[in-house]
C-alpha cells in the first residue's frame, strides 16, 4: 500500500498548531503562570487564525486560563496532562457539549426544512439525511421546491433514485408553496414518516428568500429547521445562520465540507455564536458521508486524541463480524493470503477516504504521525487489481508467485512489473507486521477494527 506525506487536515492548521502547543506545556517538568500564560496566548492566535470569531475567543480564553493557573493544575504531579483535559473540555463546551439529537412528531410526518444559501450542499445534504434516515429505521419522502434553478428539482430526483428514496414532484406546479402543500398531503396520505422540504437558495439572503420560507415554515409546521451551511466560507458561515435564525428560528445547522480546508472558525463559532446546535456534518461526497456531530469527539479530534469511537461505529456498520473473526484468527496463526488482504481492502474502502480514518487514530503512540498520510485511493484500486489478476491458488500461496507468474499478472491487471513486485514486497512484510501486532496492543485493542494494515 503507497503513502504519501503532506500536511493539510481537515481543520486546516488549528489542529497542528493547538497540539503544537499543548505538547511543548506537557514536556515541561514544572509549569509556571508565565509557561501557561504563553501558551495560552499561543491558542488565542490558533483560534483566531482559524477564523474563530472574536467574540467566542475572548469568552473562550479567560476560562482557559483561569482553570490552567488554579493550585490543584500547578501543584499537580501531572499539570500538562490536566491543561490539556481542561482545554479538552472547554472545547468540548464551546462546540455544543453533547451531541443533539432529531426531533420528530409525535403525530407523522415529521417535516425537516432544510434552508441555506445557494452553493451550500442543500440539496445533496438533503439526499444524505435521507439515506441516514433510511438506515436509522425511518421512512422518508423528497421534496425540492427549488423552482427557480432549472436543474434542482432533477437533482434531487437522481439523488432520490440513487438513495433508494422517493421524491414527490408534479411537473405542473411552478409554486414553491404549492409543492411544499402536495408533498405534505402525499407524505401523510402513504405513510411517509419524515418529509424533508429541500428549499430554494440565493447567492445572499433577501427579503424575497425569506419571505418565501416563512410561508412554506407556516403551512409545513416542521420540527427541524436546519440550516446547511458551508465550513469552508469560516465565519459568512456563522453570519448566515444568525440570519436565518433571526427570521426562521432555526433548530439546528449541517455543516459541509468538513472533508476540505475548512480553518474550523465555524464549526467552533456556530453554537457558541447563534445558540443552535450543529446537528450534522458533511464529511465526503458519498450519500454516506454524514456524520452526527459529537462534540466531545470533535474536540478529541482536533487535540489529536482521535476518534475511536466514531471509527468503531463506522466499522461495525460496514464489517462482517464473522469473517472478521476469521480474519484475526488467520493472522494469529500467519495464514492470512492474499484473497484475505483484498477482501480486507474492500471492507476497509466501505468505511471511506483512508485519510478520514487515519485522522481518527489517536496522534500518539503507535500512531503517531498517520494523521499526515495521504493516501492514494487510485492506488487501493491498483492493488486490488493486482489481486484480481492472480489465480486462486496463486492468491491462496503466494511463495509460488515466481518471475514469470508476476508478468502474466502485471499483462493482466495493466500495471507494470514493479507494482506487482512492490505489492509481494509489502505484503511479506505486513505480513510479519500484522503477526506481531495481533499479539500486541492492536490486537487487543483495535481488532475489530479489522484494518488490512
Amino acid at each position: 500500500m503507497m503513502f504519501f506525506f503532506r500536511s493539510e487536515n481537515m481543520l486546516g492548521n488549528l489542529s497542528a498548531r493547538l497540539q503544537e502547543t499543548l505538547r511543548n506545556l506537557k514536556g515541561q517538568g514544572h509549569i509556571s503562570v508565565r509557561h501557561v500564560e504563553e501558551s495560552v496566548r499561543e491558542i488565542r492566535l490558533a483560534l483566531l487564525e482559524a477564523d474563530v470569531h472574536f467574540k467566542v475567543v475572548k469568552e473562550f480564553i479567560p476560562r482557559v486560563q483561569a482553570k490552567a493557573t488554579g493550585q490543584e493544575v500547578l501543584q499537580s504531579l501531572t499539570p500538562g496532562q490536566q491543561i490539556i483535559k481542561i482545554v479538552r473540555d472547554e472545547l468540548t463546551e464551546l462546540l455544543g457539549g453533547g451531541a443533539a439529537d432529531l426531533c420528530f412528531s409525535k403525530i407523522p410526518p415529521s417535516v425537516f426544512l432544510m434552508v441555506g444559501l445557494q452553493g451550500s450542499g442543500k440539496t445533496t445534504t438533503t439526499g444524505k439525511l435521507a439515506r441516514w434516515l433510511t438506515k436509522n429505521g425511518r421512512r422518508p419522502l423528497m421534496v425540492s421546491t427549488d423552482v427557480y434553478r432549472p436543474a434542482a428539482i432533477e437533482q434531487l430526483s437522481v439523488i432520490g433514485s440513487e438513495i433508494d428514496v422517493p421524491v414527490c414532484r408534479d411537473r405542473q406546479l411552478t409554486d414553491p408553496l404549492a409543492l411544499a402543500e402536495k408533498a405534505l398531503r402525499q407524505a401523510r396520505n402513504m405513510g411517509f414518516d419524515v418529509l424533508l422540504v429541500d428549499t430554494a437558495g440565493r447567492l445572499h439572503i433577501d427579503e424575497e428568500l425569506m419571505a418565501e420560507l416563512e410561508q412554506i415554515q407556516r403551512v409545513t409546521q416542521p420540527v427541524e429547521t436546519l440550516l446547511i451551511a458551508d465550513a469552508m466560507t469560516g465565519q459568512d458561515a456563522v453570519n448566515s445562520a444568525q440570519d436565518f435564525d433571526r427570521r426562521l428560528g432555526l433548530t439546528g445547522v449541517v455543516l459541509t465540507k468538513m472533508d476540505g480546508d475548512a480553518r474550523g472558525g465555524a464549526a467552533l463559532s456556530v453554537k457558541a455564536v447563534t445558540g443552535r446546535p450543529i446537528k450534522f456534518i458533511g464529511v465526503g461526497e458519498k450519500y454516506d458521508a454524514l456524520e452526527m456531530f459529537h462534540p466531545d469527539r470533535m474536540a478529541s479530534r482536533i487535540l489529536g486524541m482521535g476518534d475511536v469511537l466514531s471509527l468503531i461505529e463506522k466499522a461495525e456498520e460496514v464489517t462482517d463480524q464473522e469473517a472478521a473473526v476469521q480474519a484475526l484468527e488467520k493472522i494469529r496463526r500467519d495464514k492470512f493470503t492474499l484473497e484475505d488482504f483484498r477482501q480486507q481492502i474492500r471492507q476497509i474502502r466501505k468505511l471511506g477516504p483512508m485519510e478520514q480514518i487515519l485522522k481518527m487514530l489517536p496522534q500518539a503512540g503507535p500512531f503517531k504521525g498517520l494523521g499526515d498520510i495521504h493516501v492514494d485511493e487510485e492506488q487501493l484500486t491498483h492493488v486490488e487489481a493486482i489481486i484480481s489478476s492472480m489465480t486462486v491458488q496463486e492468491r491462496a500461496h503466494y511463495k509460488i508467485i515466481n518471475g514469470s507468474r508476476r508478468k502474466r499478472i502485471a499483462r493482466g491487471s495493466g500495471r507494470p512489473v514493479s507494482e506487482v513486485n512492490r505489492l509481494m514486497k509489502q505484503y511479506m512484510q505486513m505480513r510479519k507486521m500484522m503477526k506481531k501486532a495481533s499479539k500486541g496492543f492492536l490486537g487487543k485493542g483495535l481488532s475489530k477494527l479489522n484494518f488490512p494494515f
